[in-house]
């Protein structure tokens, strides 16, 4: 089963892919992560995300396509894949559909983590203050759910339109949240 964790940044995907991980055996693929990892290589790619994202911009399409597609190949013998923070644009929807195409897979299903704005500006800012992560700083933060709401809420209807986005409540608990997705996976 490949799914998408689909919501603003801070919402919990990346909370509720680890749990799904454990639950199912099922392998993360987390832009994030591999972007951080970037930066924290210092390559060359590394310094130039790392503006960019301390900017609070989206990365490039052409970047975080060839992150994931150099990741596929692995999910063989696995639970599926969850892709967590993509795709962020409907070009990488589509560039998603046609990768998993060509390997005879698909998405399942795209699970968004409804949630409030301002709820998630306070979660940010204890986020900041705890780990001091440099996308987390607030004025980062706005300008990413900004980007998020201009980028890729247009996801929402593309996924409708396929018959596969279904809704939790991305404000309640992590184990209420974990216990909707499951729910929801049953059902697949």
């Amino acid at each position: 089963m490949n799914l998408i964790l689909f919501g603003p940044p801070a919402a919990g995907k990346g909370t509720q892919a680890k749990r799904l991980v454990e639950r199912r055996r099922m392998v993360q693929l987390s832009t994030g992560d591999m972007l951080r990892a970037e930066i924290a290589s210092g390559s060359e790619l590394g310094q130039r995300v790392s503006s960019i994202i301390q900017h609070g911009h989206l990365v490039p399409d052409g970047i975080v396509i060839r992150l994931i597609e150099d990741r596929l190949p692995g999910l063989a013998g696995t639970g599926g894949a969850i892709f967590d923070g993509f795709p962020r644009t409907v070009a990488q929807a589509k560039a998603l559909d046609a990768m998993l195409k060509h390997a005879g897979k698909k998405i399942d299903q795209v699970i968004r983590l409804s949630v409030n704005d301002e709820e998630l500006k306070a979660r940010v800012a204890g986020r900041f203050a705890e780990s001091g992560r440099p996308d987390d700083n607030p004025e980062s933060f706005a300008v990413r759910l900004s980007a998020y709401n201009r980028d890729t809420a247009p996801l929402i209807p593309y996924y409708e339109a396929q018959g596969k986005l279904r809704n939790v409540d991305g404000m309640a608990s992590i184990d209420v949240v974990a216990d909707q997705i499951d729910e929801l996976l049953e059902k697949v």
